[in-house]
C-alpha cells in the first residue's frame, strides 16, 4: 500500500474518532501515531492535512452542501462527508497532489470503507466542485 493511502485511511480514521468522541484534536493525531509506524515525511503529511481538515470544517462543510443535488448535508453519510472533506483538502491546499489523484483516491477509500454506491455519489460531488474551482481559477487569472 502507498504511504499516502494509509496516510489517508489513518486521517479518515482519526476524523470519524475526533466526530464521534469530540476529543480534542491533538490528543487523536498523537493517537494515530501511536497506533501506526510512519516515516517523518509521512507524518507531517498526515498532521498538516488532518489539521487543516478539522480547522476548515465549515468551509468543507459548505461548499459541499453547495453541490448537492436534492440532497441536505445531514442525509450524507459521515464516512462520505470524511472522505470528501480530506480529497477537499487536498485538492484545495496540496499543490503537489494533482486533483484528479485527490479524487480517485477518495473512491477507492469509499469503496472500501463505506456503501457500494458511496464511490460513485463521493466522485460526483468531487467532480462538481473540482469543475467549480477549475472556472473560478480560471476567472481570477
Amino acid at each position: 500500500m502507498h504511504p499516502r493511502r494509509k496516510a489517508r485511511e489513518s486521517i479518515l480514521g482519526a476524523l470519524y474518532a475526533h466526530e464521534l468522541t469530540g476529543e480534542e484534536k491533538t490528543k487523536v493525531l498523537l493517537d494515530i501515531f501511536d497506533r501506526n509506524s510512519f516515516d517523518e515525511e509521512t507524518k507531517s503529511y498526515i498532521s498538516d492535512l488532518y489539521n487543516n481538515i478539522v480547522d476548515n470544517k465549515i468551509w468543507t462543510e459548505d461548499l459541499i452542501s453547495d453541490n448537492l443535488d436534492n440532497w441536505k448535508l445531514e442525509r450524507v453519510a459521515t464516512l462520505d462527508q470524511l472522505i470528501m472533506r480530506i480529497a477537499i483538502n487536498e485538492i484545495y491546499y496540496n499543490d503537489d497532489i494533482p486533483p484528479k489523484v485527490s479524487i480517485s483516491e477518495a473512491i477507492e477509500i469509499a469503496k472500501i470503507y463505506s456503501t457500494k454506491d458511496s464511490s460513485s455519489f463521493v466522485n460526483g460531488v468531487l467532480d462538481s466542485i473540482y469543475k467549480k474551482k477549475l472556472d473560478s481559477d480560471k476567472l481570477e487569472k
